[in-house]
């Protein structure tokens, strides 16, 4: 196979090659390296890359193994020793992790390759990856457009074949949402289900790391590596991890596949709804049955997430101080000016923003108000979900009510910023699993065509029947198949409105 090939390649299709001794890990690290230069100054969706460490482990790496010798990109909130992980902040700009992460571990040992890490909004606060401190990543489909967020970096990377595989966070949709508008498959697993040890965390009972890749058995696969128990995790579950790349391929007949109501709703961009109509009409051919059901507090479910989120954020953030690592205020009259001066320096707006809401919200006179009671809307949407998965056996929405849109269209106005995650974001608040998935095309004015993306929502660990139903689908269409077109030569890097 010509080397030049390699990058387009999904991770099943470039095992088998390693397993067959065909190409070794180290050719798929220099091509991988190619094509990030021809393409990388396009799309910017890496924030470092250490290919020398990357081929040290490839030159020992056990191709047998399920993940042998495939390079995988990372969510720079992860922490990989010796490598940098600033969650594209300044306040840790030059902060480098001191341990791998035990989902980073898990990897290794399934032969995988971490490399490189990627953009994201950030400490993940974000829906278009616009909050980075450092760079825009761009969407590979149109670059004048967001790749979604905060783990845009890594979906614009699997969707730009820079990347074969990558390493997200989801707190609210952050995998499912730039998995939709890139193009590509993500999953977020049930809370629980995955260790967060090593994860710089932005809400300790929403946070959930998955999987970005190209296709399905490709994330079942890191799915297959990552997941289980960690005792170093005290929420990580001690449940069994079945096989999920093995299970899928099964039929869907008996399967009933319930339509919420609630995320039919105006507002959907024409295009995304019809795209999704079709997808409904395609399992329904293949044997699913489709039910209407209704999760009646979903009105309710953007509140309190960002009553929730932002109270764990202004906990968790306050580490952030200048006094044990990352940015530190020069000449600090005292140790208050350190602290504000420090924090004023380092953290971006949105940070900034989501800091003093969750502080509000957590202080005396307020708590009742909005946090104890955003958390008892979270009890009701819990038990929405749980009355319909008495019913069905997957819920199935959009992941994103629009296409792509355009950089710096909503960086202005938070409010609908925060509304790009309306369909993803109960679903942490409840810790089911869900999946998002190519479903078809938006054509835009211009004739640019952008993904749209199909939700998958399944109850607290049953992430191996989502993966087969989500499966079932892709098999049965096309659009998995479609890549950004992508050209070599000059490129002129597009205006924006928006600002660092």
């Amino acid at each position: 196979m010509n080397a030049a090939d390699l990058p387009a390649l999904n991770i099943a299709e470039l095992q088998l090659l390693l397993r067959r001794r065909e190409i070794s890990p180290r050719e798929v690290l220099e091509a991988l390296q190619s094509r990030i230069a021809e393409v990388e100054p396009r799309i910017e969706a890496y924030l470092s890359i250490d290919f020398d460490d990357a081929v040290k482990h490839a030159e020992r790496t056990d191709v047998s193994l399920p993940l042998g010798g495939v390079p995988i990109a990372i969510k720079d909130i992860i922490s990989v020793a010796g490598q940098p992980c600033t969650c594209a902040s300044k306040i840790l700009r030059n902060y480098r992790a001191l341990y791998d992460a035990t989902i980073i571990r898990k990897l290794r040992a399934a032969g995988a390759i971490p490399f490189g890490k990627t953009n994201m909004d950030e400490f993940a606060m974000g829906a278009s990856t616009e909050n980075s401190s450092v760079k825009f990543t761009r969407n590979p489909w149109d670059i004048s457009r967001v790749p979604g967020g905060s783990s845009g970096g890594s979906a614009a990377a699997v969707a730009a074949d820079t990347a074969f595989g990558a390493l997200g966070t989801d707190t609210g949709g952050s995998i499912r949402q730039p998995a939709a508008l890139s193009g590509v498959v993500g999953v977020k697993p049930s809370y629980g289900r995955v260790s967060r040890f090593g994860l710089v965390a932005f809400a300790s009972s929403l946070d959930q790391a998955g999987p970005l890749t190209k296709t399905v058995r490709d994330a079942a696969m890191v799915m297959n590596a990552i997941a289980g128990a960690d005792p170093q995790d005290s929420t990580c579950l001690n449940e069994a991890v079945p096989d999920y790349a093995a299970d899928l391929g099964r039929d869907l007949r008996g399967i009933r596949l319930g339509l919420p109501k609630e995320y039919l709703i105006e507002g959907i961009d024409p295009r995304v709804r019809a795209a999704i109509d079709q997808a409904v009409a395609h399992y329904d051919s293949l044997g699913a049955e489709i039910i209407d059901v209704s999760l009646p507090h979903t009105e309710y479910a953007i509140a309190s997430y960002y009553m929730i989120a932002s109270a764990e954020a202004s906990a968790n953030l306050a580490r952030f101080d200048g006094m044990r690592y990352g940015h530190r205020a020069e000449n600090p009259r005292n140790l208050f000016d350190h602290y504000g001066r420090t924090r004023e320096e380092g953290f971006g707006p949105e940070v900034k923003r989501r800091i003093i809401l969750g502080t509000y919200v957590l202080s005396s006179g307020y708590y009742e108000a909005y946090y104890a009671r955003a958390q008892k809307v979270r009890t009701l949407i819990r038990r929405d979900f749980a009355e319909a998965f008495a019913n069905v056996d997957a819920l199935i929405s959009p992941t994103s009510p629009v296409p792509a849109f355009p950089l710096g269209e909503r960086s202005a106005d938070p409010l609908q910023m925060y509304l790009a995650d309306v369909f993803t974001n109960a679903a942490n608040l409840a810790g089911i699993c869900g999946i998002s998935l190519p479903c078809g095309f938006a054509t835009m004015e211009n004739g640019t065509q952008l993904p749209v993306g199909l939700q998958l929502l399944g109850k607290a660990m049953d992430e191996t029947r989502i993966l087969q139903i989500a499966h079932a689908y892709e098999q049965s269409t096309e659009w998995h198949r479609r890549r950004p077109p992508l050209e070599t030569g000059n490129f002129q890097r597009p205006t924006s409105n928006v600002q660092h």
